[in-house]
């Protein structure tokens, strides 16, 4: 068996065996097949697809390169959540802490920035010392002590999503539903998890900008963990502007912070208790999502969840101050606004144009072995509908290096739109899949 004939084969539409993805994803975990060959067979798969025994083999292949874990000794159930991806999305940090003071074992393996998308890690890890590489020991420890922990993938779970996710990001082959799917799914069932809710993002700053292409991965993951015995519901999200006002790693972090306190912005607070509700009820923890929602607002109310998160800090070696003294974090050097060339109405955001201005600040990755900036960022001012005076911020671009600022406040510029009236609303869920099944 050769890399090189099943990327041919793949290319012309043929599909693959269970044993022949294995020998793909056992053969490159390995280092015995190089990047540019996996690379050569990612844009294949995202040009021609995978059919669902292809899929299945996939998922199955990324989730057993490594160790599944077994938590059944850990009482209570675990249940984490996932989003795809999105400008400004930072949730997890406000659920992981909200859940876990609520009562359930939050066990979450999260990666890195993608494409124009913010990370999970990179987000922790603007708290000075906070360890994301626990091994599998020390993850388990971990939820033992405080109900969750937020690691990336370690070197024992499904190290093929691992280096694939890195590939990936450098080579235009993240937007593939079944490649999206087989990554998410292969470690979060590797997790040891009860259930999972799902964050599919629609609009333009998501990797699925049509909300059929978000129903359609949604459906996916739902179908893909259910088969694997996990219960699962997946909301359509909207992402058609960032959620709430920043987009940036420590910057994120502060809001988050802010959420947990009880301030923050709207949507943010609003799609956060949504998704921990859905945990809650997925989690045996109440009957339904109004419950789920009261439980979520009560951990917020208490201060047990911004207690939480403390712990959490805390446990994996970060500087635990942050929470309450935010200004910890680091913070860039200057700022430049951007304002509005004409007055009207906010009518349009290319959201993923923001978010590759927030790379090109070094808030993100261009190439995998980039290193990111974790003060630099961008604070958004305005949201869609907004009425806009001509010479009025649309957003300040906080940044360390002046190289690249040009090009980001170019691009920061031309990412939004005005017009003589609003657009209409769009609602921050558009549908809720799996829910009742």
């Amino acid at each position: 068996m050769r890399a090189v004939d099943l990327i041919r084969r793949k290319r012309d539409s043929e599909a693959l065996s269970p044993d022949e993805i294995r020998f793909l994803i056992d053969g490159y975990t390995r280092g015995n097949i190089p990047d540019y060959q996996m690379a050569a067979w990612l844009m294949a798969a995202w040009i021609r697809g995978l059919n669902p025994g292809e899929l299945a083999a996939l998922t199955e292949a990324m989730l057993h390169s490594g160790e599944v874990l077994d938590l059944s000794d850990l009482p209570g159930r675990k249940v984490d959540k996932h989003s795809t991806g999105g400008v400004g999305d930072k949730t997890s940090l406000i659920l992981a802490p909200i859940v876990a003071a609520g009562g359930l074992l939050v066990p979450m393996i999260s990666g890195r920035g993608l494409g124009h998308t913010g990370g999970t890690l990179d987000k922790l890890e603007s708290i000075a010392g906070f360890n994301v590489n626990l091994s599998t020991a020390q993850f388990r420890n971990a939820l033992h002590a405080c109900g969750c922990a937020l690691i990336g993938q370690t070197a024992e779970i499904a190290p093929a999503d691992k280096k694939i996710y890195a590939l990936r990001d450098v080579t235009g082959t993240v937007d593939s539903p079944f490649l999206i799917c087989a990554s998410i799914m292969s470690k979060k069932l590797a997790e040891g998890i009860d259930a999972l809710v799902l964050d599919v993002k629609t609009g333009s700053g998501a990797f699925m900008k049509k909300i059929e292409d978000a129903e359609y991965l949604a459906g996916l993951m739902v179908e893909t963990g259910r088969r694997m015995g996990k219960k699962m519901v997946a909301l359509i999200t909207d992402m058609e502007q960032p959620l709430g006002r920043t987009a940036g790693n420590s910057m994120e972090v502060a809001e988050c912070i802010e959420v947990l306190g009880g301030g923050g912005p709207a949507d943010l607070r609003e799609l956060s208790l949504e998704l921990a509700a859905w945990m809650f009820v997925l989690g045996g923890k109440t009957a339904d999502l109004s419950a789920g929602k009261r439980l979520a607002e009560e951990m917020i109310v208490s201060g047990r969840a911004r207690d939480r998160f403390r712990e959490i800090i805390r446990q994996q070696g970060g500087d635990a101050r942050v929470v309450d003294e935010p200004a910890r974090l680091p913070r860039a050097k200057a700022k430049r606004d951007v304002t509005a060339a004409n007055g009207g109405y906010l009518a349009t955001v290319d959201c993923e144009r923001l978010g590759i201005a927030c790379v090109v600040l070094g808030g993100g990755r261009e190439k995998k072995e980039d290193s990111i900036d974790p003060a630099v960022g961008i604070e958004f001012h305005r949201r869609l509908g907004d009425p806009i005076e001509r010479g009025a911020p649309l957003a300040t671009l906080h940044y360390n290096s002046d190289a690249r600022l040009e090009e980001a406040c170019a691009l920061v510029a031309a990412s939004y739109g005005i017009g003589d009236k609003a657009p209409a609303s769009r609602p921050l869920v558009h549908k809720v899949i799996g829910a009742g099944e």
